[in-house]
């Protein structure tokens, strides 16, 4: 691949783990959910099977109160449902990629970051090793593969599911694909194992934010994939601001890694983001013109396409560097607020110590007996921050 612009596929970056005949305990599935509790059964069917903490971060459609009756039959599972505050989390630090945009549209408003933020401060103070982040509308056929994907983590930082159903892409990717051109996915957040116990990274505020965990200070995280899961349909062009809300994340995340699929570093220049801006927008182009017009399908995918077109030229090139820097900032900020929380205090304390509000069942059956550990993984390469730390909010700990 060489040349500015949108690379279809990121599948080289991705380190081929060969046959996975080895499995290791998954401590917890921690699963930031928005809809009724109905969607959480395939989450408590896995948790239940591999004797795992669920871990249910709630807001949106769903309640904490109401997510432990709704799986009650499965009576060997310890479930915990933590309602997350619309205004945040005390203690959680401020982070910078929230707050450098301002008030502008490009800022994207979701909780989905940082209740997987959020995921992360628990599962290191609760003491977890291997979790896995799950989505609501994700369904695992085969629970090993959670297990075989863990059991990864020794050399790698994160360690997706391979997603089939329907493709996890953006508007623009999506519409892509539905013209005719090649459009692979990437490693995402939907399915996805973490070293609890050390990793560094975090979830910035915006689309694609679960590449911007992947990611390194200049490079890819040693990131793999193993097993399947699916996601459930939805249709992507029914709704323009989700092009419109996607657009400047995607930007980012396709532009870094287009430079990462070259094996070159992180981009914090102006220069390359003019010259991507207007690849994008090329890109955008081109797919409309293969589009009928003439069907209702054509109709709302040139409605999603004309939304992300319009948002995209708001995009200045300074805007991607202030964000990169922000983000930059942001490692520090929060590597600095992992390494002071009170580690291995269990997980009551750890959800008291943010002050929030929890709801649980505990399993009433004999639970199963889990894989052995294997030996203690290494550290992997160290991360060194590339700029300050902006100042930040005090970090709970538990006495």
């Amino acid at each position: 691949m060489s040349g500015v612009g949108h690379h279809n596929s990121h599948r080289g970056l991705i380190q081929e783990p060969g046959p996975v005949d080895r499995r290791a305990p998954v401590d917890a599935i921690i699963v930031p959910s928005g809809r009724p509790e109905f969607a959480l059964v395939e989450a408590g069917r896995l948790a239940a099977l591999l004797d795992a903490t669920l871990l249910v971060l709630s807001s949106g459609y769903s309640r904490a109160r109401a997510v432990p009756d709704r799986l009650a039959r499965l009576s060997t599972l310890q479930v915990v449902a933590v309602d997350f505050p619309a205004a945040g989390v005390r203690d959680m630090p401020v982070l910078e990629t929230s707050t450098v945009l301002g008030r502008s549209h490009l800022q994207r408003k979701a909780d989905t970051s940082a209740k997987r933020n959020l995921g992360l401060a628990l599962a290191r103070m609760s003491g977890w090793r291997n979790v896995v982040f799950l989505d609501d509308d994700i369904v695992v056929p085969d629970a090993a593969d959670l297990e075989r994907a863990v059991a990864l983590l020794d050399v790698h930082d994160g360690v997706g599911l391979r997603l089939g159903g329907f493709p996890d892409n953006s508007v623009v990717c999506h519409a892509n694909r539905e013209t005719g051109e090649l459009q692979d996915t990437f490693v995402g957040g939907g399915a996805l194992a973490v070293p609890a116990d050390r990793i560094d990274s975090f979830f910035p505020e915006i689309y694609n934010e679960d590449w911007f965990f992947l990611l390194g200070d200049t490079a890819l995280r040693p990131v793999s994939q193993v097993g399947h899961a699916l996601q459930r349909s939805y249709d992507p062009f029914s709704d323009p601001d989700r092009a419109r809300g996607e657009e400047f994340g995607d930007v980012l995340a396709e532009g870094i890694f287009a430079r990462l699929d070259q094996h070159l570093p992180i981009a914090a220049e102006t220069g390359y983001w003019s010259d991507f801006l207007r690849a994008r927008l090329g890109l955008i182009e081109r797919i409309a013109k293969r589009i009928d017009p003439a069907t209702p399908k054509g109709v709302a995918m040139l409605r999603a396409l004309d939304a992300a077109k319009g948002r995209l030229r708001s995009i200045r090139p300074v805007d991607c560097v202030r964000y990169i820097e922000a983000w930059q900032n942001d490692r520090k900020t929060w590597r600095d607020f992992i390494g002071d929380l009170a580690p291995n205090v269990g997980l009551d304390a750890a959800v008291g110590a943010f002050d929030l509000s929890s709801f649980t069942s505990a399993p009433r059956g004999r639970r199963r007996s889990k894989p052995e550990r294997t030996a203690p993984r290494p550290a992997l390469a160290a991360t060194v921050p590339l700029s300050p730390s902006p100042v930040r909010r005090s970090v709970p700990v538990v006495r």
